[in-house]
C-alpha cells in the first residue's frame, strides 16, 4: 500500500519544499506561466508568492494527489494563485498551475466574485 498524500497540506510544508528545492513544475504550469494574459510569470515570482502566501481553498478530490490553492503576492505586489499538491513519498510539492487572478473574477485575489 502506498500513501502519497497527506490529508491536510499546510503552507508550512509548501514553504519547506521551496526552501529545500523540492518543487516540481508540471508541464501545464510552465505553459500557463509562459502564456499568462497579465504577463509572463517566472519561478522567482512563484517562490516570492509562496513565502507570504496562504491556502485559500483545498481540493481533496483531486487526483493523483489532493491539492490546494495558494494566494500570495510577489515583492512587486503582483497577486498570484498557485495550485499545488504534495507527494509525501518524495517529500515534494508539485505545482499544477500558476496564474494571475483576473480582477473581474476575484475580489482582492482571495474571494471569488458572485
Amino acid at each position: 500500500m502506498y500513501t502519497f498524500i497527506i490529508k491536510s497540506m499546510t503552507i508550512e510544508i509548501i514553504k519547506k519544499c521551496f526552501q529545500t528545492d523540492r518543487v516540481l513544475y508540471s508541464r501545464h504550469a510552465t505553459f500557463e506561466m509562459d502564456s499568462e494574459e497579465f504577463g509572463k510569470i517566472i519561478d522567482a515570482e512563484v517562490e516570492e508568492s509562496i513565502k507570504n502566501g496562504e491556502i485559500i481553498a483545498e481540493y481533496f478530490d483531486d487526483t493523483p494527489y489532493p491539492s490546494v490553492l495558494v494566494y500570495g503576492e510577489t515583492l512587486k505586489k503582483r497577486p498570484l494563485h498557485i495550485v499545488c499538491a504534495y507527494n509525501k513519498n518524495d517529500d515534494m510539492v508539485i505545482i499544477i498551475t500558476v496564474y494571475h487572478p483576473n480582477p473581474a473574477l476575484w475580489i482582492d485575489g482571495r474571494n471569488r466574485r458572485k
